[in-house]
């Protein structure tokens, strides 16, 4: 076996000064990489907006054949994984135990890949597909009718599904057997070592990471400044506080405060039992709307969009739409395929993080099948019981998420028709969007903080805290610009060299697992067989 690694150069990481702890180059660079980003985004919102919008309708518009082909490379090379002779392999030394617990692990895994994405999305998507998509149009269904509201589960499963945590688990898988297995410092670099062996010690490598630190604070200050809008609705909704710019610049605040605190405590603290109470209290919320909602008509609608989602999954995966004038698969499926793309670096890296232990099969079957079928659930309960009380009690769900895709979940709620759920309902989904926002923004940071750190799983408390509150302020600042829209555009343009970066995960890792675990000669195949008898 060939394990053994140069490990990182000592002279990487400052020993004195105020980088102790930290690349200075990198912590540097990133700085002035964020500063000049911002700057020019909101010197000019409508100039920015218009530059990386180009960029982006270059992408979805013209590389949608190239994303088609990572996502499902990525996926396809998941499973083999899964059933390969690599499977009983350790992502770190053959005598390491896991860091934490499977349900702890698990937990983790939804702070950094799903969050409060599902809250708001899991109403707010099936209902802008029950009204009409391609695939709704090949299985002949009518626009809000019962067929439509499966269909629409289906695609919302299939956005949210295989393909896309299969990129998180290959990054995860990617960097955790290099580090953990060969000492190999924990950052987006490590990835490309079967290529570019100690060069990812050089300009390659810090330009690398510098993609995964753009990915990761800009698609931070996205999320947060977009999240923000489904929360203040909530709080308005309770007679707590209006819906305006400067009540949600307040939330921005007070949500980078607890996450920073959060990162500051480390992952076995606060990141695992923020992780851990929001899995249980969404799994009670899960509970309530399947009970709440017309209960048989939404698990018919769950299970016929699961079963529908896998007899398609590989047809759906491969569909690429030959028609310019239609431009749905590059609003929605590309869209997403980018988005999930740009987030990789800090979504793989913290599962790398958290992963240490497992072995390959384990960590494949976990990570990309766990996620996906609480996803398949989740997607078919909230869509089912949106669609249920806009088809039976006409509850109007459907003109609220077209008016306001934050809005949907709440509509929902007053659908169900016992007023006396609604308040102490409405306070659990709010409590719920700020706690799992708090826990991306600390997974957020700490993925930063150990990328700029060359890999140190536990950087230095200082980082951790001035990153978490950049992200903040770069959030709260594009909000007051104007420029989160442009800032949304521009993560997901830099998927496109991440994208890149995955095909060469892929060959990397495949060719690592050949030759540290190679097949043994015949001649000592035969005499092993001998000898065991």
């Amino acid at each position: 076996m060939s394990e053994q690694t140069t490990n990182k150069p000592d002279n990487l990481v400052a020993s004195t000064g105020p980088f102790k702890g930290m690349n200075p180059l990198m912590g540097i660079l990133s700085m002035v990489m964020i500063l000049a980003f911002v700057l020019y985004t909101i010197a000019d919102v409508e100039r920015s907006g218009a530059v990386f919008a180009a960029g982006k309708e270059f992408i979805i518009g013209t590389m949608d054949w190239f994303y088609v082909i990572v996502v499902n490379a990525a996926l396809f090379f998941v499973f083999w994984l899964m059933i390969s002779r690599f499977g009983d392999v350790k992502l770190g030394k053959p005598d390491d135990d896991p860091d934490f617990s499977t349900f702890s692990w698990i937990c983790m895994l939804f702070s950094a890949g799903l969050g409060s994405g599902l809250i708001y999305w899991g109403v707010a998507e099936p209902m802008y597909h029950i009204q009409g998509s391609p695939f709704m149009e090949q299985a002949g269904a009518e626009a809000g009718s019962t067929q439509a509201a499966i269909k629409a589960v289906t695609v919302t499963n299939f956005h949210w599904g295989f393909h896309g945590w299969g990129l998180y688990v290959l990054v995860g898988l990617s960097l955790a057997y290099f580090s953990y297995r060969k000492d190999l410092p924990l950052t987006l670099r490590t990835a490309l070592y079967p290529v570019l062996k100690d060069r990812i010690y050089g300009p390659w490598g810090h330009l690398v990471d510098l993609i995964g630190v753009f990915g990761t604070i800009f698609g931070l200050a996205t999320s947060l400044g977009l999240g923000v809008t489904p929360i203040a609705a909530g709080l308005e909704n309770l007679g707590w506080m209006q819906n305006t710019q400067t009540n949600q610049l307040i939330l921005v605040a007070l949500i980078t405060i607890a996450g920073t605190a959060s990162a500051a405590s480390g992952v076995g603290k606060g990141v695992r039992i923020l992780s851990e109470c929001n899995v249980m209290a969404s799994i009670g919320l899960l509970v309530l709307f399947l009970v709440l909602a017309p209960t048989a008509f939404t698990l018919g609608i769950m299970i016929s969009g699961f079963g529908d989602y896998l007899w398609n999954v590989i047809p759906m995966g491969f569909w690429i739409n030959s028609d310019p004038e239609v431009q749905w698969q590059s609003w929605w499926t590309i869209f997403y395929w980018g988005w999930w793309i740009a987030w990789c670096p800090f979504v793989g890296l913290f599962i790398a993080r958290v992963s240490k232990g497992r072995t390959i099969r384990q960590f494949c079957f976990c990570v990309l099948l766990i996620p996906t079928s609480v996803v398949m659930l989740w997607m078919g309960i909230f869509g089912g019981a949106a669609a249920g009380v806009d088809l039976f009690y006409n509850a109007g769900v459907m003109e609220a998420v077209n008016n306001d895709y934050a809005s949907g979940v709440f509509a929902t709620l007053a659908g169900f028709g016992y007023a006396w759920i609604v308040y102490p309902l409405t306070v659990l989904i709010t409590i719920l969007l700020i706690s799992w926002f708090v826990t991306s923004s600390d997974s957020g940071t700490l993925v930063m903080c150990t990328m700029l750190s060359m890999g140190d799983e536990n950087p230095p408390v200082k980082f951790r805290i001035f990153w978490g509150v950049t992200a903040g302020v770069v959030a709260g600042v594009l909000m007051l610009a104007g420029g989160l829209g442009a800032l949304q555009t521009a993560s997901i343009v830099a998927g496109l060299p991440i994208a890149v970066i995955l095909l060469f995960m892929i060959y990397g890792t495949a060719k690592s697992l050949h030759d540290d675990h190679p097949l043994p000669d015949v001649e000592d195949k035969y005499e092993m067989e001998f000898l065991n008898r």
